[in-house]
């Protein structure tokens, strides 16, 4: 009588290759990267007052900050756009790259537990990291069209253009900017824990180089080629521009900054991958 031969849904093997990405095998586990989603809502609004309240309180209360140090005391420019919207809007795709860095550089460390427990794609968790800051960015995203409407009944001038249909496409690429060198830096923080504490003065130093608290037009022309070359910079300037019709659409530098988009992206998930293998013997 012949044995009749197992079959098996799911087969787990070691990866040989750190190239092996397996990025069909991240997909059949969607299930898994919204519960870490909702895992992460949760987590970060327990046993709070205000809860999700929060999502709108936070972006409300950076902005009138930045209103009253950059605008009203300063006196830095804002192309003709009343302070509180220009800042508002400057923040939104700020803030997202900012927190997918953030929480995707300690995604080994922090999850160091769970990963040495039980199977699943390790990149789940990341990915997961950047959908829940989107929560957040969608949230800005719509308080500034509100803001943006209520200014364009008191007779400020906001010029729209086709441009606003690219603006998912700079939502998408900010997602896939911060995934990418938020997971380098995960790769690096299992050996060397000093990144960890570098990431927050980074990423301020970081927006400082980047054109949201201030207008790239008030720069001088070698340093806003400069300023450009950061490949947030092209991202904020050309939402910017879509959204409220200020400067000018860099698509030159936007080119630069996509191909700089791609090739972080692919050195973090390479890494990421190679590191996974060993991490627990060093985190």
């Amino acid at each position: 009588m012949k044995q009749r031969k197992a079959e098996w849904d799911v087969v787990i093997t070691p990866k040989r290759k750190w190239y092996s990405l397996n990025l069909n095998e991240v997909f059949r586990y969607k299930d898994l990267i919204i519960l870490f989603v909702k895992r992460s809502f949760n987590s970060q609004y327990k046993q709070t007052v205000l809860g999700p309240m929060w999502f709108v309180i936070n972006p409300l209360l950076t902005t009138f900050i930045s209103t009253l140090i950059f605008g009203n005391i300063a006196g830095i420019q804002s192309d003709g756009i009343p302070y509180f919207l220009f800042y508002l809007v400057g923040y939104t795709l700020w803030n997202y790259f900012s927190t997918c860095v953030s929480t995707t550089s300690t995604t080994f460390t922090a999850n160091s537990g769970i990963m040495g427990k039980v199977y699943f794609p390790r990149l789940t968790m990341p990915i997961s990291s950047v959908l829940f800051a989107a929560i957040n960015m969608l949230v800005i995203f719509a308080m500034s069209i509100i803001t943006m409407i209520i200014y364009m009944f008191k007779g400020c001038s906001i010029h729209l253009t086709l441009y606003i249909l690219l603006i998912p496409i700079l939502m998408f690429q900010t997602a896939i900017l911060g995934l990418g060198v938020g997971i380098i830096i995960s790769s690096m923080t299992t050996k060397y824990r000093d990144l960890a504490i570098l990431v927050s003065f980074g990423l301020n130093l970081w927006m400082y180089l980047t054109p949201v608290v201030y207008p790239i037009s008030d720069l001088s022309p070698k340093f806003r080629t400069l300023i450009l070359l950061n490949p947030m910079s092209a991202i904020v300037q050309n939402y910017k521009f879509a959204l409220l019709g200020i400067g000018d659409m860099e698509i030159k530098y936007w080119i630069v900054s996509q191909l700089t988009t791609i090739v972080l992206f692919m050195i973090g998930v390479l890494t990421f991958n190679r590191v996974e293998r060993t991490f627990m013997d060093t985190v």
